[in-house]
């Protein structure tokens, strides 16, 4: 039986039950914590523990039982505040690796000039995360989270892509793709992953849920990738609205999509990258909540005839599938 490595320790995938497929629990740039804490915590930083180890909690109420948690390198891990969180909260936690950039490389790789993808410091970071640990945590990641965005398939970014394509392909482990799907990155971005061998089936084209067009969407589920719904609640100018989202995936699952489709908010419990309590112009802090999908989408999409079984396909086994080959 296949087993996954969590921040509290192996856990058998076939138990992962139903899943948050794409969160953040905390965003803390390192040297602004360390020299200014007064700034980065609010000077409060067990007040800031006790807030996430609440919102953890009230998701855990609702019987979600894993949270993916997205947070690269480069987007502010944090590992002593997540295990201290997780040791108060009765949720399996799986953390990432990867690099959260859409462009920008910092001079540690930038000036690191590699002879091939394998000798490419990314593809190092990345592979120590999923096979050594995160640091000194002794928690290994378990997934590996890129991003391309409005700035599109720059040299740098194709970089990271293979970087991570081919530590996926050394390991097993996912792939989630933050994308802009305005832009219909998907074919692009799957192209880069197949010429190094990845698995589609691993690969989350995340954010997919920002847009209805959906032959856009079949397509990315046509070639065996995952379509990431994962921004309820996170409602910006320009994307599709809550109600939009919900009749896209009521009719992607009369098609038969379920099983290709994960579910997520794209939360984040804590950051410091904006004033305490500001999470964005024009973004409801009312529904960007880790329980939203739980409190209002779920029975939104079984008002609107979703099966049961279909939502088990969203929320439990399409998430779980996504680990079933990855070297414990």
């Amino acid at each position: 039986m296949s087993t996954i490595e969590t921040v509290r320790g192996p856990v058998n995938v076939t138990d992962l039950g139903p899943t948050l497929a794409h969160e953040h629990v905390i965003l803390s740039t390192a040297e602004f914590a360390k020299f200014y804490p007064e700034l980065s915590w609010n000077g409060d930083r067990q007040g800031v523990v006790e807030s996430v180890v609440e919102q953890l909690q009230a998701v855990r109420d609702r019987g979600i039982t894993t949270i993916l948690d997205c947070t690269a390198y480069f987007h502010g891990r944090d590992m002593d505040f997540v295990q201290e969180v997780n040791e108060r909260v009765d949720i399996n936690l799986i953390m990432s690796t990867g690099i959260y950039t859409y462009d920008f490389l910092p001079y540690p790789i930038a000036y690191r000039f590699p002879t091939s993808v394998e000798d490419d410091v990314l593809t190092k970071m990345f592979l120590r995360d999923l096979t050594v640990g995160i640091g000194d945590s002794g928690v290994k990641a378990q997934s590996i989270k890129v991003a391309t965005d409005t700035a599109g398939f720059t040299d740098n970014n194709k970089r990271i892509l293979r970087a991570a394509g081919r530590a996926s392909v050394e390991t097993g482990a996912p792939i989630t793709a933050h994308t802009h799907p305005a832009d219909h990155q998907a074919p692009e971005l799957l192209d880069i992953l197949t010429k190094q061998g990845v698995d589609l089936s691993k690969v989350v084209v995340a954010h997919s849920g920002d847009t209805t067009d959906l032959d856009y969407l079949r397509a990315i589920m046509d070639r065996g990738a995952i379509m990431g719904n994962d921004r309820f609640g996170l409602y910006m100018p320009g994307v599709a609205t809550e109600d939009e989202r919900v009749d896209v995936l009521a009719t992607l699952c009369a098609d038969g999509y379920a099983d290709r489709i994960v579910l997520a908010h794209d939360s984040l419990l804590y950051s410091d990258w904006t004033e305490p309590g500001f999470v964005g112009q024009d973004i409801s802090v009312d529904t960007w909540v880790p329980t939203h999908i739980s409190d209002v989408v779920l029975p939104k999409l079984r008002d609107r005839g979703v099966a049961e079984s279909d939502i088990e396909k969203m929320m439990v086994s399409a998430p779980a599938s996504l680990f079933s080959s990855i070297a414990s």
